[in-house]
């Protein structure tokens, strides 16, 4: 089962500039999570500072009862034990095949023997659809295929939090469906807590229990994804529905001469909130929550349309 993660009052700067301040949030146990934003609001940073790779100005992430913005490094090496991360580009080293690639972690952080990691790195090359691919070089094969080398590398020390960056960048809409489905899968058989940053609108809509949106070097929002599917907050409905009307711009924040020019202008109505992906077998998720029970629960009546099957797929503004 994954852990939760508790963020409380983060802020990061590099020298003058602030890219996000008093963050506050608690990513849940075992569900998967999305994060979002505009470019250059800091998603990436946002995921480094997580696993301890930048130090954050102020604030804490918790972890297990443990700091790890404030802990000493031998608890944040113990720590970083309960995470997988795969990388924007699969950050895979060149000179090793597949095989080593992804048996990296085994070796370096186990004293595993080699028949063992042998298996284990099967196992996970098997669970990415890489059988047969193990001898070759990441120079000798598809950015899809580096990206699923990757996730098999992030998954073979049984990490109970997976942090994921833009699995989609580079990738074409039946790749992106098809990482979307492996995802929807493990978390189903590994129950691990899933954060992915991404710009996929569609993998958004369709893929987490949860979502988040950096906006303006705040945390504009984060909660269930149907609460942000039926969110009539203007920067949250703008991102989620890819919508040009709002208070987005070309430059992140348009200025009061756009804001001005679309005042009498009324923001398009919210599309259908599709069904989740479910996993493959057709066996709900532990964290899977029926369609529409956040709606129902909370009193809000969901744009016309929303949870049947004949949106799943449906774009926004189609």
């Amino acid at each position: 089962m994954g852990v939760d993660i508790r963020v409380e009052e983060l802020s990061k700067s590099f020298g003058k500039q602030l890219i996000w301040g008093d963050v506050t949030l608690t990513i849940p146990a075992g569900e998967v999570s999305v994060m979002l934003g505009p470019s250059g609001t800091g998603k990436s940073v946002f995921l480094k500072t997580l696993i301890g790779l930048l130090k954050p100005d102020k604030g804490s992430v918790i972890i297990e009862g443990t700091d790890i913005a404030s802990c000493s490094e031998k608890d944040l090496y113990e720590i970083r034990k309960l995470f997988g991360v795969l990388f924007q580009d699969g950050a895979m080293f060149g000179s090793m095949n597949l095989f080593d690639n992804v048996a990296f972690p085994l070796r370096e952080h186990t004293k595993k023997g080699e028949s063992e990691i042998r298996n284990i790195v099967m196992e996970k090359m098997d669970l990415v659809g890489l059988i047969g691919a193990e001898d070759k070089l990441p120079g000798e094969i598809s950015g899809g295929m580096r990206k699923r080398a990757g996730l098999a590398r992030a998954l073979v020390l049984d990490p109970e939090i997976l942090l994921i960056d833009e699995p989609d960048s580079g990738l074409d809409p039946v790749r992106t469906s098809f990482i979307n489905q492996l995802f929807i899968d493990l978390n189903a058989q590994i129950d691990a807590t899933f954060l992915i940053v991404t710009h996929d609108i569609n993998s958004t809509r369709t893929v987490p229990d949860n979502i988040g949106l950096l906006y303006h070097k705040h945390l504009a929002m984060f909660g269930p994804r149907e609460m942000l599917l039926s969110s009539e907050e203007p920067v949250v409905r703008q991102f989620l529905n890819a919508q040009t009307v709002g208070p987005i711009g070309m430059s992140e924040e348009k200025d009061a001469d756009e804001l001005a020019a679309e005042k009498d202008i009324e923001m398009p109505p919210l599309p259908p909130i599709p069904l989740q992906l479910e996993p493959s077998n057709g066996i709900p998720r532990r964290s899977q929550r029926p369609a529409g029970e956040w709606c129902r629960t909370n009193g809000i009546t969901p744009p016309p349309g929303s949870f049947e099957s004949s949106n799943a797929g449906l774009t926004p503004g189609s």
